[in-house]
């Protein structure tokens, strides 16, 4: 668990288990599990998780801005624009089959 917010240019990986952080991942940060991220404050950077091919892994987080995500090995960027209906939701972050999925919580 980081209780800190991830700074631009700093990368945070939790090896083998799930990553828990309170504080916001600012653009320019990237975070990283092999199990499941949960950001319980803003996600401006980057989101990897599932990193040791995990598909089931999920990512959570209370407010969705991210530059990227992605789960086992597929991603998504969002360069200039996320989608409206999910842009500063609390969102979950999984694969179904191979296709990414990006739903708010409601």
């Amino acid at each position: 668990m980081i209780t800190h917010p991830i700074r631009s240019g700093q990368r945070t990986y939790a090896k083998g288990g799930d990553l828990v952080l309170l504080g916001a991942v600012n653009a320019g940060a990237e975070v990283m599990a092999d199990g499941n991220l949960h950001i319980y404050a803003p996600l401006r950077g980057r989101a990897l998780a599932g990193l040791d091919g995990n598909t089931e892994s999920r990512i959570f987080c209370q407010s969705m801005e991210a530059e990227l995500v992605a789960i086992a090995g597929n991603y998504r960027v969002f360069e200039d624009n996320i989608p409206p209906e999910i842009y500063r939701k609390s969102v979950q972050i999984f694969l179904e089959g191979e296709q990414l999925k990006i739903l708010p919580i409601l």
